[in-house]
């Protein structure tokens, strides 16, 4: 199975539990992660949406598509919808993306959407960086 796009693949096992996973978080939380598919040939090529698992530093914003589609905007474009989705469906007052310090392409969407670094903290043995957006006035 092809998945994303970058030439890396998941057994069918693996899809199986990451769609699980997704479709759980909607059904506990009510919100989720969204499918990217590209227009014009359907490809699966990612996903952006909100991410708040049990004991979770806050409402996440979070985005990942495959490597063949990075730079094309996609990740911007598509945060920006979903934050303004998350400021107004689930009337959410501050929305933070948990972003690797050596990911500077994520930093910069996240800086293209308004965010602004306000700490850091560390999930699953690895050090991430905080930034966050308040709901505008």
């Amino acid at each position: 199975m092809r998945y994303l796009g970058d030439g890396k693949t998941l057994s069918r096992a693996d899809a199986w539990r990451q769609m699980a996973l997704i479709l759980g978080h909607w059904q506990l939380r009510g919100h989720g992660m969204w499918a990217v598919e590209e227009r014009q040939s359907g490809l699966l090529i990612g996903r952006i949406g909100f991410w708040q698992p049990e004991g979770w530093p806050g409402f996440e914003l979070g985005w990942a598509l495959g490597r063949d589609w990075w730079g094309r905007g996609y990740a911007t474009e598509g945060a920006r919808a979903a934050l303004s989705f998350a400021f107004t469906s689930p009337d959410q007052e501050h929305v933070i993306s948990l972003i690797h310090p050596e990911n500077r392409a994520s930093s910069r969407v996240a800086e293209r959407l308004g965010e602004h670094l306000e700490g850091e903290t560390e999930l699953f043995g690895r050090p991430v960086l905080i930034y966050g957006i308040r709901r505008p006035a």
